[in-house]
């Protein structure tokens, strides 16, 4: 609080980005944790609220004859654009909001202040809810040829690795501390993923300091034990996801990549990943083109084309790709690093665990795979995601590349993922928001020195009690799900996610996605059901009242249970139009009770089962969701009609 100059300005107005003409007017508020922007309309009241931990910039512009321009960008590419009245006001805003939005310790974090209602005894089951050495073993290690290594039980062999690693069972403590010596933060090849259907497996390093010359038997003899604990092939690959120029120009400086020569029966393998900082002026300037308030076609297409942002998302892709397919098809297990193992590394290692794993295009095997694959192998969560004060070089989109990843290849095969876009777009906002203790720290070391799992609360426990809500009820699991995805890197293929960067322009309208249309129609139909249930109940209570009374005029009713049923089978749909096909169709109110029922109805509870109010989803952008039905003739219009608008 001691940072706050300015807790509470009124008469603010918050424009629309895209209609700028429009405005609200209401009071800004600022509390040690939030922004909260608070419009009043008569009697209702609208609130915004903000976290200080999204906040990225804060921006200040010149004073109008209107007033001072605010512009606050926050990490979830949320802008929200104040005009404050007076220039002074909005100085102490401006200063404050900076302070509150940059901690400089730990302590600072909204995790540690962030109190639920809930018991210490369920938090600390929250942290319990997953167990990566449960996933180990669902992949069917350790066994004859993978041991549990704790060499690095007390973070001495590498400091930004976790302290349970598996190895060769035929490797020794010495051999991998001697690795260890030879490669980047000693960050030794170890196992990141079992494909036990032919025992090839996908390691992970950093890159060795070869420079030009140099060379460890004992590295050598490590990448020889991989190699041994595969039966069904006699090379193994060794991917560097650098471009080469990058991996070259580390020679210079003692680093560098394997040399062919010393290590034998390994096919090495550039897939040139640009930097961390290529990266992050990619995402800024794709970021750039999103902000514009009414871009052309050419101007959107361009800006786009410009940021190399599709063009990177496609090298992380491609690199999957490789992976999966040397291991699935050659049966060949590979060693990937780049240059520290924490960033591309953890990109591709995981880019093809979903590929080639069903488990992991459920719920809970991607929340496995992100604590496996980056929380746990050190992943540097407090640099990348700017959640300390710190070197702004350090900041980097990583881990929102691999999300959309994922997306890129959920658009592709729509039945083959358990969790929809929602759930990615969550992760994506606590990966930023810093609300829960999950992505606070560098790697497990520093966790363990923060005492995370005592003092906050995991997202992860969370996400699985609201799973409903990121359910894809498109899924089968028996549809593309028990072999290897193979998606396409034509670019046709690749989309703008603008329901991760554009989720907050009010002033857009969307067309209405597939899985909402089903989710209406699933609430309709749960709706109905329950109505269903109410009516037949009081059709029992008047048939008693009736035989109580003997009358000869005793109304008779239909017993039989009339249900809303669908035409096809979901289970066998698979195309957007076979979701369709064979609904009944029904006014474009919502029908909120069963066809049967309405005719035991009198004419004035008939007027009750429609109903018209006007309502909107406002997180997701879908207008009206609520009560329009979605079997209406507006529904039923070509969706690319230029009606649709």
């Amino acid at each position: 609080m001691e940072h706050i100059r300015l807790p509470k300005v009124e008469k603010v107005r918050l424009l629309d980005r895209v209609f700028t003409k429009k405005s609200r007017v209401g009071t800004f508020y600022l509390t040690a944790t939030h922004t909260i922007f608070v419009e009043r309309e008569g009697r209702m009241c609208n609130e915004t609220w903000v976290l200080h931990s999204l906040v990225f910039r804060v921006e200040k512009q010149a004073t109008t004859p209107s007033g001072c321009p605010l512009l606050i960008h926050c990490k979830n590419f949320q802008v929200l654009h104040f005009v404050i009245p007076e220039e002074r006001e909005c100085h102490d805003v401006h200063v404050s909001l900076q302070r509150l939005s940059q901690p400089e310790r730990y302590d600072e974090l909204y995790c540690f202040s962030y109190k639920p209602n809930v018991d210490e005894k369920e938090r600390r089951q929250q942290w319990d809810f997953l167990d990566l050495r449960a996933e180990y073993s669902r992949m069917g290690i350790p066994n004859s040829l993978w041991k549990l290594s704790l060499v690095n039980r007390h973070y001495k062999v590498s400091d930004t690795y976790p302290a349970e690693l598996f190895v060769p069972v035929s490797t020794t403590p010495s051999v991998i501390a001697a690795s260890s010596k030879f490669r980047s933060r000693g960050r030794f090849p170890t196992l990141s993923y079992y494909y036990k259907k032919n025992h090839a497996t996908i390691c992970r390093s950093s890159q060795p300091l070869s420079g030009f010359n140099a060379r460890s038997f004992e590295d050598e003899q490590m990448l020889e034990a991989i190699l041994r604990s595969n039966p069904c092939s006699d090379f193994m690959y060794v991917v560097d996801t650098r471009p080469k120029l990058n991996a070259m120009a580390n020679r210079a400086a003692g680093k560098g990549y394997e040399n062919e020569d010393n290590y034998s029966h390994i096919k090495f393998q550039f897939v040139a990943i640009e930097n961390i900082h290529v990266m992050r002026n990619s995402q800024q300037k794709m970021l750039e083109v999103c902000e514009l308030r009414s871009p052309s076609m050419c101007n959107f297409l361009e800006g786009l084309e410009s940021s190399g942002w599709l063009k990177h998302i496609k090298a992380v892709l491609d690199a999957g790709i490789f992976i999966a397919k040397a291991v699935a098809e050659e049966g060949a297990s590979v060693l990937v690093h780049c240059s520290d193992g924490w960033d591309r590394t953890a990109q591709v290692c995981s880019v093809a665990s979903v590929l080639l794993d069903p488990y992991y295009r459920t719920i809970k095997g991607l929340m496995v795979l992100i604590d496996k694959d980056w929380v746990s192998f050190g992943h540097k969560f407090s640099h990348r995601c700017n959640h300390l004060f710190g070197d702004p070089k350090e900041v980097s989109p990583v881990i929102d590349q691999f999300l959309e990843c994922v997306w890129q290849v959920m658009e592709q095969f729509p039945c083959a993922f358990e969790f929809n876009e929602r759930f990615l777009i969550t992760i994506h906002s606590h990966i930023y928001s810093c609300q829960y203790g999950n992505f606070i720290g560098n790697n497990q070391k520093e966790r363990v020195e923060l005492r995370l799992c005592e003092r906050t609360h995991s997202l992860w426990h969370h996400l699985w009690s609201n799973r409903a809500d990121y359910t894809n009820l498109l899924y089968r699991p028996d549809y593309q799900t028990k072999g290897v995805l193979q998606p396409s890197t034509a670019p046709c293929w690749f989309k703008f996610w603008r329901g991760l960067y554009n989720r907050f322009d009010r002033g857009m309208h969307p067309r209405q996605s597939v899985e909402d249309y089903l989710r209406a129609i699933r609430e309709e139909n749960e709706q109905l059901e329950e109505l269903l249930v109410t009516h037949k109940q009081k059709i029992s209570k008047l048939e008693e009242k009736q035989m109580s009374k003997r009358s000869p005029k005793a109304a008779t009713f239909d017993k039989s249970p009339t249900a809303w049923v669908f035409g096809n089978d979901l289970g066998l749909a698979n195309t957007p139009q076979d979701y369709t096909s064979g609904f009944l169709t029904s006014s474009p109110c919502q029908l909120k009770t069963p066809h049967s029922a309405l005719l035991t109805l009198s004419p004035q509870d008939l007027n009750k089962t429609y109903d018209c109010s006007n309502g909107s989803d406002v997180e997701s952008g879908i207008a009206d969701l609520s009560c329009r039905s979605p079997f209406s003739e507006e529904s039923t219009r070509d969706q690319d009609s230029d009606d649709d608008a």
